[in-house]
């Protein structure tokens, strides 16, 4: 018995489908090379990333910026913010809210986190100092903290890194002054006084230097009693922990340095 040969397509057929063929597979290339480059020309990199960052209320512009520089240079990252005082912070931490990197405005607050086990080798990054913050031209000429007798001035709550350097301050000056509100960071300090409710402010310089447009700031002696370090960590359960550790090394660069200077901070 014999088997049919199977039918073959006439050769004009097959020379039209060659073509055919070449021009879907070129297409599907073209396609998966758009979509390797983000579709328009960039390398995709990872998948788009959120990256959370616990910073101290008083890194607020500074960190701002550095966010976005940040985000320039990690395609499809972005970094975003949860500005408060150092102490709530810490306690948000140490109570399982998630976030990838955690900057304080003091050790004591990263010591609660590394302590609970959230953190581990914190690296200082910046130093801040106080400084009196008066209205713009101070007009009670305002020198230094005995100046404050008789006035009203505004403090952050002990707990937070910018009232214990007040309190510190305070206590060196000898002076027994004693604010007529405590606020819950140095924003909300430095607001008592540019909506004109105190005659002055406790603050860190960095904010009065935000605000200078507003304020004036007044160095004084006693503040070199109460200098405060910034540490920086990865957070141990971050849900980044690759971009947390790049960005944690780019606050600690050079780059991100520049901005800190500006903004008032001193270097370790």
């Amino acid at each position: 018995m014999t088997v049919p040969k199977a039918a073959t397509a006439p050769r004009e057929t097959r020379m039209r489908t060659r073509p055919a063929l070449a021009l879907t597979a070129a297409l599907a290339l073209a396609v998966l090379s758009a979509c390797g480059n983000g579709g328009d020309g960039t390398d995709a990199g990872s998948d788009p990333a959120t990256l959370t960052v616990f910073a101290a209320a008083s890194l607020t512009e500074a960190f701002t910026e550095i966010g976005d520089q940040f985000e320039a240079e990690h395609d499809g990252v972005t970094v975003e913010f949860n500005f408060a005082g150092s102490s709530d912070l810490a306690a948000q931490i140490t109570e399982g809210a998630p976030a990838d990197v955690f900057a304080s405005a003091d050790q004591k607050n990263m010591d609660k986190a590394v302590d609970a086990g959230a953190a581990e080798d914190p690296q200082p990054f910046a130093l801040n100092q106080l400084v009196i913050a008066v209205p713009e031209g101070n007009p009670d000429g305002v020198t230094g903290l005995a100046d404050l007798a008789g006035l009203t001035f505004a403090a952050c709550a002990p707990e937070v890194p910018c009232g214990a350097a007040a309190q510190t301050a305070i206590d060196a000056s000898g002076t027994g002054l004693v604010p007529v509100t405590y606020e819950a960071d140095v924003k909300s300090t430095l607001q008592k006084l540019t909506l004109g409710e105190v005659d002055a402010a406790l603050v860190f310089r960095t904010d009065a230097i935000a605000a200078q447009d507003e304020v004036d700031a007044i160095e004084f002696p006693e503040s070199a009693e109460a200098v405060n370090t910034y540490p920086i960590t990865t957070l141990a359960d971050a849900p980044e922990p690759d971009l947390a550790a790049k960005f944690t090394e780019y606050v600690l660069g050079d780059d991100a340095w520049a901005v800190l200077e500006t903004a008032g901070f001193q270097r370790p």
